[in-house]
């Protein structure tokens, strides 16, 4: 290792120690003869001081530093008189005495500066993403989505969950938001689709035993954009086999109060309140209600029994309100047969969090005779069910298992953990509101021999 601490790390117990540490100048400071410096990484800040006749090379060196140079100093730990004392930041109590400076790489001036109090437009901050990642509000929305995604593996692995990789590039099957589409070269004129969730993987997955899996996972939707929507987003994805509803309640809500006080040192109240979707659509003309009173910070409520279907006036037909997957409750299978399938609830429920959607999910249907029955009303024929989802049916033929899930949205959870406005300060490089990665310039034309190679294109 170049360094031996990091500059987030020196207290008064290394005083009179020589240490070395590695990082980025933060800001410099000429007192006359003396030369004051903050290095900077991911852990935090240290001062620096160079003095002549401690070490005149070193001084020397110190005043070619500009903003961003990448440096290894070495120096000797000094505890800074009470009136010196920063204890805004953790290394408050001493600065560091170079007596030794290695520029590793000259930098040129940032378009911006590295400060999270910059006004600093979106487009430049994306444009230049390595630099915005250098800012301490973006690093600290990093880690602590490292820290919440390490949180729920932990859990769940207590949990006797196992963590399983679906398909990336898989089969269209178009409801809902658009696909992206992938072209086979090696089946021209055939496409793949990115998966919008891993809903059917995780659904044959319960047949094959699995019992109670999960997965952090990519998912992709070719949708408008908002300040809470990307291309690409990322999911906690959950199916377990032998259970109901409050099977899945209960574990999200230990799993919740773990994250919680692990995160944020709070104890959250559990379990969360429960209204149906009728009791949340007349108190609070809203589906995601902000259940919040003056002063809990977080309030949680489960939103339970959404209609299962909801009228297409354009197509003048019944559609999921969720996916055609979705369970309903026994006492109102006497609907299925009427014309107003309005009354029919559905066996689905969201987790709502400071009047944002957080997760949803459902009781799955797992038997044959019934999933048919709902194809029917939405209008699939075994035919058009077949072409669609009949990997899934042919596997429903061979035992499938009670089962139900749940997926939550990491992306916006690590926004309200963090007080962000936007998930794009969640993750490490996202898209624009028009889809677009400034830093890479992507998406961009693809030369035609590719296009021809992918059959897009005549020869």
């Amino acid at each position: 290792m170049l360094r031996t601490h990091t500059c987030g790390e020196l207290n008064k117990t290394h005083k009179d120690q020589e240490v070395t540490l590695c990082g980025w100048v933060h800001r410099r400071r000429d007192h006359g003869k003396l030369i004051f410096i903050d290095i900077r990484d991911r852990y935090g800040f240290t001062q620096v001081v160079f003095v002549p006749s401690v070490s005149k090379d070193a001084h020397e060196k110190a005043q070619q530093l500009g903003p961003e140079f990448v440096v290894k100093i070495i120096g000797t730990v000094n505890v800074r008189p009470d009136k010196n004392v920063n204890a805004g930041i953790p290394t408050g109590t001493i600065e560091l005495c170079a007596t030794g400076l290695e520029i590793l790489n000259e930098a040129e001036v940032p378009v911006f500066e590295i400060d999270d109090e910059g006004d600093v437009s979106e487009e430049l901050r994306l444009t230049y993403r390595y630099l915005d990642l250098r800012r301490q509000k973006l690093q600290t929305s990093l880690q602590l989505r490292h820290k919440l995604c390490s949180t729920i593996r932990n859990f769940l692995d207590q949990e006797s969950f196992i963590e399983i990789e679906t398909p990336v590039l898989t089969k269209s099957t178009p409801e809902g938001a658009r696909d992206f589409l992938v072209p086979s070269r090696l089946n021209p004129g055939e496409f793949f689709a990115l998966p919008q969730s891993p809903q059917l993987f995780k659904q044959i997955l319960m047949v094959s035993g699995m019992d109670k899996y999960y997965q952090i996972v990519k998912c992709f939707r070719d949708e408008d954009l908002r300040a809470d929507r990307q291309p690409e987003f990322t999911q906690l994805d959950m199916e377990m086999s032998f259970v109901e509803q409050d099977d899945i309640f209960d574990l999200t809500e230990r799993m919740y109060k773990k994250i919680f006080k692990e995160i944020k040192g709070i104890d959250i109240p559990t379990p969360f309140p429960r209204l149906t979707h009728a009791e949340a659509m007349k108190k609070y003309k809203s589906d995601k209600p902000d259940i919040r009173k003056e002063g809990e910070d977080f309030a949680f409520v489960w939103i339970v029994d959404f209609p299962l279907f909801k009228y297409n006036e354009d197509e003048k037909r019944w559609d999921s309100e969720h996916h055609p997957f979705t369970s309903f409750y026994e006492e109102d299978e006497k609907f299925l047969d009427g014309k107003d399938l309005s009354k029919i609830r559905s066996r689905s429920y969201d987790l709502v969090l400071n009047g944002n959607e957080i997760g949803s999910g459902s009781v799955r249907i797992h038997k044959q005779d019934v999933q048919k029955k709902i194809f029917d009303i939405i209008g699939f024929d075994e035919e058009e069910a077949e072409k669609r989802f009949g990997f899934l049916l042919k596997a429903f033929k061979y035992g499938a298992p009670p089962h139900a899930g749940v997926a939550y949205g990491i992306d916006r959870l690590v926004a309200i953990l963090t007080g962000l406005d936007s998930i794009r300060d969640t993750i490490a490089f996202p898209k624009t509101q028009k889809g677009n990665c400034l830093l890479t310039d992507a998406p961009t034309p693809i030369d035609t021999k590719q296009l021809k190679d992918l059959g897009l294109k005549e020869l």
